[in-house]
Parts: structure tokens; C-alpha cells; sequence
């Protein structure tokens, strides 16, 4: 009964079956964790969270499209350069202090001001957002170029 259905083709058939379904449960939960991630970005001024933690979950969301398709996929569906995500969140993690040192503040002391959106009202624009953004940028550029190096992947 085995060779009958390996002659068949069962086995190919299950596994595409099974990738199907990896597949598309790995978008729906791709998304909730890249959501999440926004969350814990946006709620780390507050309660704990943050750029860091949010860098990391952006990048396990994208690790996880990388077990269910191949790195060519991946990259056609989320076409980033990592060196390029590292260098920009670098840049924006010291160029914010930097320019708040060179006008007269404390090293990592962020400023703050209030803007009115028009759907918003009174919005208030943070510093330490662009720099938080930065972390962001640098940890899951290099969480993921990590991976991609270790897994052999990258070209």
C-alpha cells in the first residue's frame, strides 16, 4: 500500500498541501505580529516597549515568511536592503542626539513640541520617536541580515 502510494505521488501532494496551508497561515500571522510590533513601538514611551523590542518582533514576523517560503520570495514580497536599513537607523540613532548636543542640550536629552493635525487636533512631535525609530531600524536589520547570513541565503 506504501509504494502504491508513493507511485502515486501522496507524499508530493501532501507536502504541497501543507505548504499551501504554512503559507497563508504564516501571511495572517505575519501581519498580526508586524501589527503588534507597531504597538509595542508606539506604546514604548509609556510602558515598556519601544524600538528595541518592536525591531526584534518586526524581524521574527519576517523570519517567519522565511521558514514558510524561500529567501527569493521573501524578497520579492518585502524588498528591502538590510546594510541599508542598519546604515539609515544608525544614522537617524546619532545624528538626533547629536544635533540636540550641538544646540545646546544635553547629550540624550529629546525635545518636544505640539503641532495641530487636521484629523488628529493637537498632535505631540518627540525626538526620542525619530531615535526610537532608529533603534527600530538598526535591530531588525540586524537581526535579519544575521539570519540570512547564517541560514546561507544571502547573495
Amino acid at each position: 500500500m506504501k509504494s502504491t502510494l508513493k507511485r502515486a505521488g501522496y507524499n508530493k501532494v501532501q507536502r504541497q498541501m501543507n505548504d499551501v496551508f504554512i503559507q497563508f497561515t504564516s501571511k495572517v500571522i505575519f501581519l498580526i505580529i508586524l501589527l503588534f510590533s507597531v504597538n509595542l513601538f508606539l506604546a514604548g514611551h509609556y510602558t515598556p516597549g519601544g524600538g528595541f523590542v518592536g525591531g526584534l518582533l518586526a524581524a521574527s514576523a519576517i523570519i517567519l515568511l522565511l521558514m514558510a517560503y524561500d529567501y527569493e520570495t521573501v524578497k520579492k514580497m518585502i524588498p528591502v536592503n538590510f546594510h541599508l536599513m542598519i546604515s539609515l537607523g544608525l544614522a537617524l540613532a546619532i545624528v538626533v542626539p547629536t544635533l540636540l548636543f550641538l544646540f545646546g542640550a544635553p547629550f540624550f536629552t529629546h525635545q518636544h513640541t505640539y503641532v495641530t493635525v487636521p484629523v488628529f487636533g493637537e498632535v505631540a512631535l518627540h525626538t526620542a520617536v525619530i531615535f526610537d525609530v532608529g533603534v527600530f531600524l538598526t535591530v531588525a536589520g540586524t537581526s535579519l541580515l544575521i539570519v540570512t547570513l547564517v541560514g546561507g541565503t544571502e547573495k
